[in-house]
């Protein structure tokens, strides 16, 4: 049985969305389309001088990936907000799993609301980012 908003459960699991691996390519062409240029993501000796061994991705791509997990399940329509916390980088080279999980139903103004726990873990299994959407159950 497929969950859906209506139906999902405390502990029900979303499908899970993976990318990467993260290319230096991957973070020009987010620079450029979020408008987003800030250097420590793009340019190597600014990312050496700034005591980093290399560049790193933007959290806000991992942050839209993580969007894209609640969206895609429920739809568009049903997002009633989304946040996140980033808790370490994502180097060039790693491969992000983002996954979410119900972790409350409670009703608000009389509409049935999901809270989905959100992360995003690179391959080693360190955790990224970690997050929230609240999504409308009606």
């Amino acid at each position: 049985m497929t969950v859906t908003p209506q139906t999902a459960a405390v502990g029900d699991v979303l499908p899970v969305i993976t990318f990467g691996p993260i290319s230096r390519t991957t973070l020009a062409l987010y620079a450029g389309a979020s408008g987003d240029h800030n250097p420590i993501h793009i340019d190597l000796d600014f990312a050496k001088q700034a005591g980093l061994s290399d560049v790193f991705a933007h959290g806000m791509l991992s942050m839209a990936q993580l969007g894209r997990v609640a969206t895609d399940w429920s739809g568009i329509d049903r997002l009633r907000g989304l946040s996140g916390r980033f808790t370490a980088i994502t180097p060039v080279g790693a491969t992000v799993t983002c996954q979410g999980r119900i972790a409350e139903r409670f009703d608000q103004d009389g509409t049935p609301i999901l809270r989905v726990a959100l992360t995003a873990t690179i391959d080693d299994g360190t955790q990224t980012l970690r997050g929230e959407a609240l999504i409308s159950a009606d």
